[in-house]
């Protein structure tokens, strides 16, 4: 959920365990791929397209030459073309090893293997707002506007593609309320449920003894984030 902390969490869990990250990583080789800017297709991932775009589609497949000025508008990437590559660069990356993946649809696109785990953070729509105007510095009402765009824009690209809800229990293996628990304690909690599901070989115990691992500083700080996938 969109001020939840989600990347943050993923990145320490990635961090901890030495698996690749998929987040901006992810941005990269779908932009690469598509052969346009990283710019572009975070701008269009979890979304679905505005009346504008869907008219120009429209038109595109019908009469282009009616409205000249709504198909220069066409969008160059479509949200199937962004999907379908999005996939690809999700199966190829687990079919090389375990790896954290945060958000477009990969809970819903991996729904199907055993050996996973699905995580849903959340907090209560006070507690995002207050995170993503600190994170984005923002004053309240355009923090708040923002969260709901976006966590809207998400329901409606799981909706879209694959007919479910996003926020749906049916999705996840554990749900976290980050506003409660906070980043650190998320990171134990996904680490220790990490290991008792995938099993101790997957997701060894960080300290001997430590009934949940704990998040060891000597590696550094975990990398940066696209503040939208937060």
């Amino acid at each position: 959920m969109f001020g939840s902390g989600g990347s943050i969490v993923a990145a320490r869990v990635a961090h901890e365990l030495g698996w690749p990250l998929l987040d901006n990583a992810l941005v990269e080789a779908v932009a690469q791929r598509l052969g346009v800017t990283v710019d572009e297709v975070a701008a269009r991932e979890e979304r679905v397209p505005s009346l504008v775009e869907r008219i120009a589609n429209a038109l595109a497949l019908g009469s282009p030459e009616s409205m000249p000025l709504l198909i220069e508008a066409q969008p160059r990437l479509t949200p199937e073309q962004l999907l379908e590559v999005t996939r690809h660069v999700v199966n190829e990356q687990v079919a090389q090893g375990p790896a954290v993946i945060v958000g477009r649809g990969a809970q819903l696109m991996l729904a199907s293997r055993e050996d996973g785990l699905h995580v849903l953070c959340y907090a209560h729509h006070e507690a995002l707002v207050e995170r993503v105007a600190q994170r984005m510095s923002l004053d309240p009402e355009t923090a708040s506007q923002r969260v709901r765009e976006t966590n809207n824009n998400r329901v409606e690209y799981v909706r879209r593609h694959w007919d479910r809800h996003w926020l749906s229990l049916d999705n996840y293996h554990l749900c976290l309320n980050t506003g409660a628990f906070g980043l650190d304690n998320a990171v134990y909690v996904v680490l220790d449920a990490a290991r008792r599901k995938l099993g101790a070989q997957v997701v060894p115990r960080m300290t001997p003894a430590a009934g949940v691992p704990a998040v060891r500083r000597d590696r550094g700080e975990a990398p940066d984030l696209l503040p939208e996938q937060d």
